[in-house]
């Protein structure tokens, strides 16, 4: 009986440490879930990575980060209202889809105002005069808090078969635009604007539903827009800036050691992407090259031709952002 009483005692102990060694691993405290509309393979898309990977090392798992890409749960112009009312907990948005609530977003895409990479550090910096006020007022106006910005680069056209180096080439042609501002730009210069999601853009020009395109350069990589379309006009004629936000009442009911790291994996994210913008830019004319795009460069009285005609969107702008599109506008030019 005795012995038959320790056989039972070991066989349970034998028991108990094979549940211990197949029990799955306890369940992360909390669970970040991020909509993303670009592939993965993006570099937006390898930032998120990044992000995921610090606040799951430094919360040592009690964080998990789930990233849903291309545009798995929302498009890019869904993503401001379903982390705003609270549906996911994370998204990343062009910034200009916050338009809508606050107009004076599209400062960045005035044309040409951010010519060159250091304007753009400095306007893009967190607290600075240009984008403190505009993350204030996209928290007050829609809920969603931001963590912080993707660089995206520059905003070049695509076409079939001509390049667009002049604005008199899109005359009376439709132009996929991402934004109210940038319509407004070919409009001006003579051109249908169209507004379709970044996600829609390879089917717009397959369908020639547009007739010239509009995107940053890493997304012609991507996206493989060289089966699409077989030109890039390098205008560089707006600074393209994607937001990842937070929905603001979930953000705070988390612990202030919950935020702390995601502040910190946020702001080591953002760094990285900002910093290898260059690089992955060149990489990206590369590869569109090499698939057999034709990269064209406008000369400098060609965009003065286009500084001409996009004269009247400064004035739009002014009248639609109001005092808060005046205040980052005259701080922008104070750059």
């Amino acid at each position: 009986m005795k012995n038959l009483h320790i056989k039972t005692i070991a066989m349970s102990g034998v028991i108990l440490s094979a549940i211990a060694l197949y029990a799955p691993p306890m369940a992360a405290q909390t669970t970040l879930r991020i909509t993303l509309q670009l592939p993965l393979k993006n570099h937006l898309g390898q930032n998120l990575l990044e992000f995921k990977e610090q606040v799951e090392s430094r919360s040592g798992g009690d964080i998990a980060v789930e990233i849903y890409d291309s545009a798995q749960l929302y498009k890019d112009k869904e993503v401001p209202q379903a982390v705003g009312s609270g549906a996911i907990e994370m998204g990343v948005a062009s910034l200009t889809r916050f338009v809508g609530d606050v107009p004076a977003v599209d400062i960045f895409y005035q044309p040409f105002l951010f010519n060159s990479d250091e304007l753009i550090g400095k306007a893009t910096a967190r607290g600075s005069s240009v984008r403190a006020p505009l993350d204030e007022a996209i928290l007050q106006k829609t809920g969603a808090r931001v963590l912080w910005w993707q660089a995206y680069g520059s905003a070049v056209f695509l076409s079939r078969g001509d390049d667009v180096r002049s604005p008199h080439r899109i005359a009376d042609k439709k132009v996929r635009v991402f934004g109210k501002t940038l319509g407004s730009f070919v409009q001006a210069c003579g051109a249908a604007p169209t507004l379709i999601s970044g996600s829609e853009q390879y089917l717009a020009y397959q369908r020639g539903i547009v007739d010239i395109g509009m995107t940053g350069v890493s997304g012609v990589k991507s996206r493989k827009l060289w089966e699409v379309m077989d030109t890039i006009t390098k205008t560089q004629h707006g600074d393209i800036e994607f937001v990842v936000v937070i929905n603001d009442a979930f953000w705070n009911k988390l612990p202030d050691s919950t935020r702390a790291i995601i502040t910190a994996a946020a702001e080591a994210a953002e760094r990285s992407v900002r910093g290898r913008m260059g690089a992955i830019e060149r990489d990206a004319y590369a590869a569109a090259a090499q698939n057999g795009m034709r990269i064209v460069t406008p000369s400098a009285d060609d965009i003065d031709r286009w500084k001409a005609c996009a004269a009247p969107v400064y004035e739009q702008y002014v009248e639609d952002a109001g005092e808060l599109g005046r205040r980052v506008l005259q701080a922008a030019r104070a750059l």
